[in-house]
């Protein structure tokens, strides 16, 4: 499920910049790209209306979108990730670390050894 919100908000970000970068800031945006075609169909001012609405329910969207898709992330009691659960098998199987061996000095016993 949150493979789907992903590719969502993906899609409706990148939509939502294309609206934005069609906009001009002076007020000129897609009709006077046109030559004159988008007064002839809409007229300027249902242009930047269309556009202006088009931009406030993309970014609705796409905020309702991050907010919504925490709500399905698995909570189960198992691990989240691979590396997670590679950490915890491999805690019960630690090696075991060994006292380092001593020397023994030549005419002495070794004091594991019994004394005659």
């Amino acid at each position: 499920m949150l493979v789907l919100f992903g590719i969502l908000v993906i899609l409706a970000s990148v939509i939502l910049g294309l609206i934005v970068l069609v906009q001009n800031p002076k007020g000129g945006g897609l009709s006077g790209t046109f030559g004159g075609v988008g007064n002839q169909l809409m007229g300027v001012k249902q242009t930047t209306d269309v556009l202006e609405k088009g931009t406030w329910v993309f970014g609705g969207i796409v905020g309702i979108l991050c907010i919504l898709s925490p709500a399905f992330i698995p909570k189960t009691g198992g691990s989240s990730s691979k590396a997670d659960e590679l950490i915890n098998n491999a805690s019960g199987t630690a090696p075991v670390r060994q006292a380092p061996a001593t020397q023994q000095l030549p005419g002495t016993t070794p004091p594991d050894s019994p004394r005659n």
